[in-house]
């Protein structure tokens, strides 16, 4: 049954990546299906199916109780049958937070910076941050109610977040794994990519292994772990050189640094903005020892073609393949002798061609896609009109 469905998000923006990319895909994506899909934000650029419901005065972001009263009157006056939202607004019908739960996100953060002194402190100054505060005690509120929104997780990391954290009901909560577009690549370019970045390493490209690292924290997903762990993984004798391709738009000096004193030579920077696709065509594994996220888009992204993974068990997108056959996760990022093993593992030719060939034979491209993501959708929203009409779910 068509419905018309809303989707609120922050700010319009898809160029940001992220949660806001992946919410203009998944709309695209329940339009193909025959769903009227709007997104409501309270900034960003209007468009086609894009509406800026906040009248701004400055260049400040609108607070969260501000934008809940603009929605609640714009509800009024327009309906919807489903209303989908991303920030932890009680009157919706789904929350789908795209960055897991305020409480692990502040909490990792946290775990992210390594000495005991500065953990403890973020962990404190957390609380200072009144944006934050309001957006947690919102989300604390509705996820412990004994009724609410459903809850939907983009991974089975995310809904143990708000079991533990809020003790939410398990009758609120629904498991749909994020999605993702396929890569679109030139094959061609990829392949001259590949010989550059060699070249540019020093490394031999019919011998070299390149390994792809995408993120806008380089702290929070363990850049510093993996340059240790390349270090590490050098030192003990890979079957092929590793090389590490970095693609990111945070600070790279202090991980310059951190390079030349571990005397790691065969690293080079890329700017994202110039997109992915040709890049994950083009490297031989994706590398993500992250501290923190819901369900990286960028290891699905490399799943989606083809390409063996490394992640951590603090990823939600880990429980999209399996350890030892499409990829490896590591338990912790800091465990620097496991990530430099993952690494020597994957400088064995043999063994990224038999994980190239899992992922193609168990089909996780359909798995991680957004079309996926979009059908599991489809039968919640169906499911939430069904109690709504008293009927069976």
């Amino acid at each position: 049954m068509v419905k018309k469905i809303a989707i609120i998000i922050e700010r319009a923006l898809p160029a940001l990546g992220g949660a806001e990319r992946s919410v203009f895909e998944l709309a695209e994506a329940l339009r193909a299906i025959g769903h009227k899909v709007d997104i409501l934000a309270a900034a960003g650029r209007p468009a086609e199916h894009v509406r800026i419901i906040c009248r701004r005065r400055t260049h400040k972001r609108t607070g969260f109780l501000r934008f809940a009263g603009i929605l609640r009157h714009h509800l009024k006056t327009e309906k919807y049958d489903i209303v989908h939202s991303t920030l932890p607004f009680s009157f919706a019908d789904v929350y789908q937070p795209r960055g897991g739960t305020y409480t692990e996100a502040a909490r990792r953060n946290a775990a992210s910076y390594g000495k005991v002194a500065m953990i403890r402190f973020k962990k404190v100054t957390a609380a200072a941050n009144i944006r934050r505060s309001i957006l947690l005690a919102a989300e604390k509120k509705l996820a412990s109610a004994s009724d609410g929104p459903v809850i939907a997780a983009l991974s089975k990391y995310v809904a143990r977040q708000f079991s533990g954290h809020y003790g939410t009901p398990d009758g609120r909560l629904v498991v749909i794994p994020n999605g993702v577009k396929p890569p679109v690549y030139d094959k061609p370019a990829a392949l001259r990519l590949r010989q550059r970045l060699a070249v540019q390493m020093g490394a031999d490209p019919d011998r070299a292994v390149v390994f792809l690292f995408a993120a806008n924290n380089f702290r929070l997903k363990g850049l510093a772990s993996l340059i240790e762990a390349t270090r590490a993984a050098e030192d003990k004798g890979p079957a092929n050189p590793v090389c590490l391709v970095v693609a990111g738009s945070d600070r790279r000096a202090p991980y310059e640094r951190m390079a030349r004193h571990l005397a790691v030579s065969r690293i080079i920077y890329f700017d994202k903005k110039n997109g992915l696709d040709n890049l994950l065509a083009a490297v031989d594994a994706a590398v993500l020892p992250t501290f923190y996220d819901p369900a990286s888009r960028f290891i699905l992204e490399a799943l989606a073609a083809g390409k063996p993974a490394v992640t951590t068990a603090f990823n939600g997108a880990a429980e999209m393949f399996v350890h030892g056959r499409h990829g490896l996760v590591i338990k912790d990022p800091r465990d620097i002798d496991a990530l430099a093993a993952a690494l020597r593992f994957f400088s064995i030719r043999g063994n990224i061609e038999a994980a190239s060939r899992a992922i193609f034979e168990d089909d996780i491209a359909g798995k991680v896609s957004i079309e996926s993501a979009a059908m599991r959708l489809d039968e919640l929203y169906e499911s939430i009109a069904a109690r709504r009409s008293g009927g069976k779910t």
